[in-house]
């Protein structure tokens, strides 16, 4: 990891429906911190829509709820945080079932793509798009997810 920091995650359960797969949520930040090289801590809020669609109006201006929100530091006052990334439950159940994916490979995918955002990537252009989404499929096989984007 860089700079031989550990990498952590501080899960805050906020939805029953997330009970039981917050550990495959972890491990799919940890594949992606290995990945990156990157240590540090992330928050990961396993929220419900209403939540997410609440942290949604107040920080993007947008209503409704959104699958996954990411917050990189606004300061660096905290050595080694990395940010924190918002799950919207009943979002992501619906997604999976509506693409036929497992729950947890669809919320592991998602985590992923959150942690990127954390790191600086994003998809606002084909070519960064590419890219993010290349580091996605790559991370999520080495824990045995098959490509999201197929």
């Amino acid at each position: 990891m860089a700079n031989d920091i550990p990498f952590e995650v501080d899960i805050i359960g906020g939805s029953p429906l997330w009970k039981g797969h917050e550990d495959a949520l972890a491990k799919a930040l940890a594949a992606a911190a290995t990945a990156q090289e990157v240590g540090g801590t992330v928050s990961l809020l396993l929220g419900d829509d209403a939540t997410i669609a609440s942290l949604n109006k107040q920080f993007r201006d947008k209503d409704g709820p959104t699958n996954v929100l990411s917050f990189p530091p606004a300061n660096q006052s905290e050595p080694g945080f990395l940010g924190d990334i918002a799950l919207a439950a009943e979002t992501v159940v619906e997604e999976a079932n509506f693409q036929g994916k497992r729950f947890e490979s669809h919320a592991a995918h998602l985590v992923v793509h959150g942690f990127l955002h954390l790191l600086g990537f994003d998809h606002m252009n084909d070519a960064d798009a590419e890219a993010m989404e290349a580091r996605e499929r790559a991370i999520l096989a080495s824990i045995g997810i098959e490509d999201p984007y197929a």
